[in-house]
């Protein structure tokens, strides 16, 4: 069966509920995971060179915490199911694309992650980084809402 789940976090409710469905199977299963979070890089439009600087090292500093709570939530949630948990974040325009290739890189066999339910327009705006997943993941993908 599987033997290393990928746990691509956001920090949302949806995701943390993929995280708990992810890490009960790798309890089950005595599976390793590993935890991921994919940052988006910063990117602006302005023409005053002085605030590019400081408004990028602020977003970098911020957008690295957020992805260092997000996944010590992941490594907590992990130990309270007896499970280690490998985790790391990527700084990457295209999430769906660093989530397949890090479960390439860490050798997973699973891929476990949340999807927000958008339909319609709203789909069509934001995009759906699981279906991109889905879409071009040659590893099967539980989707959990």
């Amino acid at each position: 069966m599987y033997k290393h789940i990928l746990l691509p976090t956001d920090g949302s409710d949806v995701s943390r509920r993929a995280v708990d469905e992810g890490l009960a199977l790798a309890a089950t299963l005595k599976a390793s995971v590993s935890a991921l979070h994919v940052i988006m890089p910063f990117d602006s439009l302005t023409y005053i060179t002085q605030i590019i600087p400081d408004s990028e090292a602020s977003y970098t500093d911020e957008s690295v915490h957020w992805a260092q709570r997000y996944l010590d939530d992941v490594g907590d949630r992990a130990r309270r199911a007896g499970l280690s948990c490998a985790s790391s974040y990527v700084f990457d325009r295209h999430p769906a694309e660093a989530i397949l290739r890090a479960a390439q890189e860490k050798g997973c066999d699973l891929i476990v992650m949340g999807s927000h339910g958008w339909r319609g327009f709203t789909k069509l705006l934001l995009g759906s980084e699981t279906q991109k997943v889905l879409a071009n993941s040659p590893l099967p993908v539980l989707v959990c809402h």
